[in-house]
């Protein structure tokens, strides 16, 4: 069993405390270290400024949940303009993550072969495309294509984030999980909250869901200029496949990693793309549903900086992936019963976004260098959000059968319970794997 090459015990022994100016400082430093010594085969950063790779990461995470947030503020008027049922307009949420699932592998090889900034780069560039081509999305068909590109694109850029983090933040892997969930919920919170108001200001749902191409537009250049200070070195096939970069097929660790990815993500998925309708079916106007669905986004923002604070103060990975999950629990209880609907958004985005930030520091905790990290993300996240896509189906599915949401919440907190049943399992066998460790 693999362990981790960086537990926050070791970090709190043999580190003085960091402020972010120490982490700049540091960057260059660590991105040395780690690709001496774990032979990276890309070659390592030439003269990285101290900022670049943070903003770097920090703007692409931003791109990787607008493209899926605007939709759902805006869901009922693209349905009658469309004339879509609610299953149809399950998948524009659903096709992305089923991306992510099918493509997270194949992100893999690509970064093998043209390194984890190229491909980020590369996938960048097709998240543009495909959200400034919804700008003439008058189609079903249309927007169905769009879902899909957009979704190639996250679904590229996912696995690699991971193996470009454990490359250059070698030494300071938990708090730049925190900044990468925090970008990524921020991103998350302004598609819902800016949709609506920009589709009512213009009049035309296709300018607000394509105006999110202006956050990719913008990360492309800095991309641009973070590739052009990265020295590569052209890789020799082996003829057996590496050890360390094949996904874990075999591992019952990363088995429980990736159930728990996918349940979590199928939670989520579920109230980022219904939970607007949902509340608006109880009998709250189309306003305040969208604000609901912009304070779940909102809340998620500071919570992998929580996160990584609660880590610093007890590490046990098991105790706050419980938490998260009981607070996921309350609010999705509170949403069936219609009762503190600001309250139940809190609850559940507060949950949703520990466990996302969790759910990505398990599988690079496992890792013992960048390949492997974006390999066991790659395994987590192309399961995981196989699984995921499921939810989003369901709850349009069920809705078209019974014309309410009470039996698609209901199933949505059984799934809550079940992953907090696989969160036991994963701190049985970490406790387990730390005793064979010391023996």
């Amino acid at each position: 069993m693999l362990t981790s090459i960086v537990p926050i015990q070791s970090i709190r022994k043999k580190m003085k405390p960091m402020n972010l100016r120490t982490l700049f400082i540091r960057t260059r430093e660590g991105n040395v270290r780690n690709s001496e010594a774990n032979s990276h085969p890309h070659g390592i950063p030439a003269k990285a400024g101290d900022w670049l790779p943070i903003a770097a990461l920090f703007i692409a995470s931003l791109n990787l949940r607008p493209t899926i947030s605007s939709i759902s503020p805006i869901l009922e008027v693209i349905r009658k303009d469309l004339d879509m049922n609610a299953f149809t307009a399950s998948l524009l949420t659903s096709i992305p993550v089923l991306c992510m699932g099918f493509l997270s592998p194949l992100s893999i090889r690509l970064g093998k072969h043209i390194g984890f900034e190229r491909g980020i780069a590369c996938s960048l560039v097709m998240i543009t495309g495909g959200t400034l081509l919804r700008m003439v999305a008058h189609s079903t068909p249309m927007m169905l294509l769009t879902a899909v590109l957009t979704g190639i694109g996250i679904a590229v850029m996912g696995p690699l984030l991971s193996g470009y983090i454990k490359k250059h933040f070698f030494r300071n892997i938990p708090i730049m999980i925190a900044l990468y969930s925090m970008a990524l919920s921020l991103g998350a919170a302004l598609g819902a909250s800016l949709s609506a108001p920009i589709q009512m200001k213009l009049h035309s749902w296709q300018t607000a869901l394509a105006f999110w191409a202006l956050l990719a537009v913008t990360a492309v250049p800095v991309w641009y200029a973070v590739v052009k200070q990265q020295v590569y070195t052209p890789i020799i096939e082996a003829s057996e496949p590496s050890q360390t970069s094949a996904l874990p097929w075999g591992n019952k660790k990363a088995w429980l990693l990736t159930i728990h990815f996918g349940l979590m993500a199928l939670v989520f998925y579920s109230l980022m793309g219904w939970l607007p309708p949902m509340m608006e079916s109880a009998g709250y106007s189309s306003f305040y549903a969208g604000m609901l669905l912009t304070m779940f986004a909102l809340v998620q923002i500071p919570s992998g900086l929580v996160v990584h604070m609660l880590l610093k103060r007890f590490p046990s990975r098991l105790v706050w992936l419980l938490s998260a999950s009981f607070l996921q629990l309350i609010g999705l209880i509170l949403i069936f019963f219609a009762t503190l609907p600001w309250l139940a958004a809190l609850l559940c985005g507060l949950g949703c976004g520990m466990l996302f930030t969790l759910g990505s520091l398990l599988p690079i905790d496992e890792a013992a260098n960048p390949h492997e990290a974006a390999s066991w993300a790659a395994m987590t996240q192309s399961v995981g959000y196989l699984i995921g896509a499921i939810g989003p189906i369901f709850v349009g599915w069920v809705n078209d059968i019974t014309h309410k949401f009470g039996f698609a919440i209901a199933g949505l907190i059984l799934i809550t319970l079940i992953l907090t049943m696989v969160q036991w399992l994963i701190g049985q066998r970490k406790a387990k794997s730390a005793v064979e460790t010391a023996a």
